[in-house]
């Protein structure tokens, strides 16, 4: 109060001046906090969005399945083709194992994100997983299917699952069919190829085209 002087006009204009650049300031100081702190708060929820976005997809690859298999068959492709070959011919050989590669494939994806993104306990049984499949065992998910289930409903804040119920093992999601109509034509290509001068003249063009429309791809499946 003592450097308020309002004994004449101008030392009044200069007193509520500087009040009103000291309001200011305080104001622009409180403004960038607040903005600062939204903007983490914003950055935050993204994050926790995304990785409940991607645990929720491996939730549903892992345990999408309540019938049929409900282990992952860690058996690739090159070894069922060794293992029928004296018996069967390659083309054979690869009809069968489709939809276990396919769902191989899937839930190796979905291990991957939980390895990314899980906490400890699913970065564990993630882990075990994958060293599963890597020595050839089968793999049960349903312990792993459970721990993302009891993660997710907590997140979302929502009740845990009754204790009283007797919900069934879940196991991998079971693949639709729709690439199976791809591999038999590709297949009667392969047969029908070595017709003429015509069919490789197609096969050309449907190369030609391909390098023309495909768009370059930084990542490897």
């Amino acid at each position: 109060m003592r450097m308020i002087d309002l004994s004449s006009w101008q030392t009044a204009l200069f007193t509520l001046g500087a009040i009103a650049f000291i309001t200011l300031i305080g104001v622009g100081v409180r403004l960038l906090a607040m903005m600062t702190i939204q903007q983490r708060r914003e950055r935050a929820n993204r994050q926790i969005n995304e990785r409940l976005k991607t645990l929720i997809a491996a939730y549903k690859v892992l345990g999408g399945s309540f019938t049929g298999d409900l282990t992952v068959d860690p058996t690739h492709l090159r070894e069922l083709r060794r293992q029928r070959a004296e018996t069967e011919t390659i083309e054979d050989a690869t009809e069968p194992p489709e939809r276990p590669r396919r769902i191989r494939d899937a839930v190796e994806a979905a291990l991957s994100d939980i390895i990314l993104l899980g906490t400890e306990d699913q970065v564990r049984l993630a882990e075990r997983a994958a060293r599963d499949l890597v020595a050839g065992r089968a793999v049960h998910t349903g312990e792993l299917v459970v721990a993302l289930r009891d993660f997710i409903r907590h997140a979302l804040d929502l009740d845990p699952v009754p204790a009283d119920l007797a919900i069934p093992m879940q196991g991998p999601t079971r693949p639709s069919n729709g690439g199976r109509g791809g591999r038999g034509d590709a297949r009667g290509e392969r047969r029908g190829g070595g017709g003429g001068m015509g069919g490789g003249g197609s096969g050309a063009g449907g190369v030609g085209a391909g390098m023309a429309v495909d768009p370059p791809s930084g990542a490897a499946s």
